[in-house]
């Protein structure tokens, strides 16, 4: 077998070392997202409301499951960029907890099928099982993901999220001309899910000479920080769709559907400096870099919010039409609001980050506080305005929170142990 001693490249400093890291990373997450949203299209053109409305229901249940995904992609990246010599045995053992993982939440899912076909009023059981398959090659893609933005090979970690993006398109479409139903759109799913897991594969194939070995990456340690940092991240995930259920119970429902749409620029909003994320994360963990890093990276994300909702505001026609065209005018005048939304879940989106590079514990517990306060203030909304506002004080507090506790917590860790006193001979 080939051997490698390929090492953890180190990113430039500054922003615009930042910027340049950025790139080529921006550009696949942009062309793997618009190629998810017109999947999307495509199944709801084809299939129409009743079957798309299941495909929906399986794709939801998906992201959700992808949180462990995100979990072992997290916990490979903080490893290699806080530990690069010890990368041989974090990537050995990363990718065996990663195949375990993924069989046993293959497993999970199978066993669960017949309550995901009853839960979502499946036509039969086989797209639930669909969804067993695919959640399997998306677990272990998530770990060579994890390796990959850990050693900070960008252009090989571009061309996965390209892999995760293109195929869902290009194979899921074919799947469901061939077979117009709920079973042939998660068929298409599943095989898509193939192709960047094989690619990870054919990336890392070569084996690494042996380096140095630590107690702290065997398999138990992993094990606990892929747990704690799923936890993290699906607290987060609660967090940022718990007000669309919020809607549907507080608000009519044309107020709840108007709601919905400006939900649409707000993951957009969300979802667009994502790639500031994947980039920032590896100089986030280790001590040199990781207050610097957060702060610039903050700046830049809050200048591309920004950015939407100077857009929102000036621009606020041309995003109606793809928020849903005249049938969501009256959520117009308020687009700018979840522009705002929208930036402050990226910046807290990157403090969960910031928190799991340092391995931060209590973060997913002042998330879960902030769905607590999220419910609460629902008690007291009538209108979508109100809505929208009490959810971006909620959010605006939590970020004011984590931002302060993130800063300290740097300070302290950054100052060591306190000096000894010195001893005076007798």
């Amino acid at each position: 077998m080939t051997t490698t001693t390929h090492r953890p490249a180190q990113a430039p400093g500054g922003l615009r070392g930042l910027l340049r890291g950025s790139a080529g990373i921006a550009v696949a997450m942009a062309v793997m997202n618009v190629a998810t949203y017109s999947f999307q299209m495509v199944c709801a053109r084809v299939l129409g409301p009743s079957e798309y409305g299941a495909v929906a229901g399986l794709t939801a249940l998906l992201m959700v499951i992808a949180v462990l995904q995100l979990g072992l992609q997290a916990t490979a990246a903080r490893r290699i960029s806080a530990a690069p010599d010890h990368v041989a045995q974090i990537e050995h053992v990363i990718m065996r907890v990663a195949y375990r993982a993924a069989l046993v939440l293959g497993a999970v899912l199978v066993l669960a099928s017949p309550v995901v076909m009853v839960v979502l009023r499946l036509d039969s059981l086989l797209p639930a099982l669909l969804l067993a398959g695919a959640a399997v090659p998306l677990t272990i893609q998530g770990a060579q993901a994890g390796i990959l933005q850990g050693e900070r090979r960008w252009l090989p970690l571009a061309l996965l999220y390209l892999g995760m993006g293109l195929p869902r398109v290009a194979i899921g479409s074919l799947c469901i001309l061939w077979q117009p139903t709920e079973t042939g759109a998660m068929l298409g799913i599943a095989l898509a899910m193939l192709v960047p897991a094989t690619l990870g594969w054919w990336v890392l194939r070569r084996g690494r000479v042996p380096g140095e070995t630590s107690d702290d990456h065997h398999a138990r340690p992993v094990i606990r920080e892929t747990i704690l940092g799923s936890l993290a991240l699906f607290a987060f995930f609660v967090l940022s769709n718990i007000d669309i259920v919020v809607a549907r119970n507080v608000l009519s429902s044309h107020e709840a559907g108007l709601y919905a749409g400006g939900l649409i620029l707000t993951k957009a909003v969300l979802f667009l400096p994502q790639f500031v994320v994947v980039v920032a994360f590896p100089s986030m963990s280790t001590a040199e870099q990781r207050r610097a890093t957060l702060l610039r990276s903050l700046a830049l994300v809050s200048a591309l919010g920004a950015l939407c909702t100077g857009g929102a505001l000036v621009l606020s026609g041309v995003a109606m039409i793809f928020i849903g065209g005249e049938q969501y005018l009256d959520v117009e005048s308020r687009l700018w609001m979840f522009a705002i939304l929208g930036t402050l879940l990226s910046m807290l989106q990157l403090l969960v980050y910031s928190v799991l590079a340092r391995q931060g514990t209590r973060s997913a517990l002042l998330v879960g506080a902030a769905v607590a306060a999220v419910l609460a203030a629902s008690l007291g909304v009538s209108t979508l305005g109100q809505l929208v506002a009490a959810v971006t004080v909620v959010d605006a507090a939590l970020f004011a929170t984590l931002l302060a506790l993130s800063l300290w917590r740097m300070r302290v860790l950054d100052a060591g142990p306190a000096p000894a006193p010195p001893t005076v001979p007798v």
